[in-house]
């Protein structure tokens, strides 16, 4: 598989110790939350500062649960998954598709028709980010933002092989150098919570489109 990242990575940094299809590890339903309390609680925060409330929101590797904060509204929130019936089950999304993003990259929104896309603790099984995340920049209106969260917690086996060597810092720049790939002018990474302390670490990574 072609990374279309970075062209000083090799493949292999992209490759993961499960190399069966995505789709089959996510068949059944995960009903749980992968990260704890006060992380959740530390990432609808920020998205209640970041995301704007009665735009719409593309709420990418989702599952049954969002962590949009619950007072505030939006036109629409669409959710992309691996598994229908987690979607199905998420009472904050108004519509959702099903995709494998590491087999097919091209997301099927108009371009400039969202105003900020979300990706809570999946960044690290894209084996293809670099592409993914240039269709993330191609449907965000211009100005709009992409939150990237991610923790120390993940299904180790599908995670890419790079993530799995990186520590937390690492991980920051990891996705601080996706967006910079995809076209992103401006990053900012946040702590929300930071390593060693209780509960789950949290980290976002922000890229915002440019203005026209």
């Amino acid at each position: 598989m072609t990374t279309q990242i970075v062209p000083d990575f090799p493949p292999e940094a992209f490759a993961k110790h499960d190399g069966a299809p995505d789709t089959l590890f996510y068949a059944q339903p995960r009903f749980v939350t992968h990260i704890d309390d006060a992380a959740i609680a530390a990432v609808a925060d920020l998205y209640r500062t970041v995301v704007p409330e009665g735009g719409i929101v593309l709420d990418l590797m989702s599952s049954w649960v969002s962590h949009l904060p619950d007072e505030a509204a939006y036109a629409r929130v669409i959710g992309h998954g691996l598994n229908a019936a987690e979607l199905a089950a998420n009472p904050r999304l108004t519509e959702s598709f099903v995709q494998d993003l590491n087999a097919e990259t091209n997301l099927p929104l108009e371009t400039a028709s969202v105003d900020a896309a979300l990706m809570c603790v999946s960044v690290q099984y894209l084996q293809r980010p670099g592409a993914v995340l240039t269709e993330v920049a191609r449907v965000l209106r211009p100005g709009a933002p992409v939150v990237i969260s991610f923790s120390n917690r993940c299904f180790p086996t599908k995670a890419v092989a790079i993530w799995n060597a990186l520590d937390g810092a690492g991980h920051a720049q990891l996705v601080g150098l996706y967006l910079q790939r995809a076209g992103f002018p401006r990053i900012e990474g946040h702590v929300l919570k930071p390593e060693g302390g209780p509960g789950d670490p949290m980290t976002a990574v922000i890229g915002w489109k440019a203005a026209d």
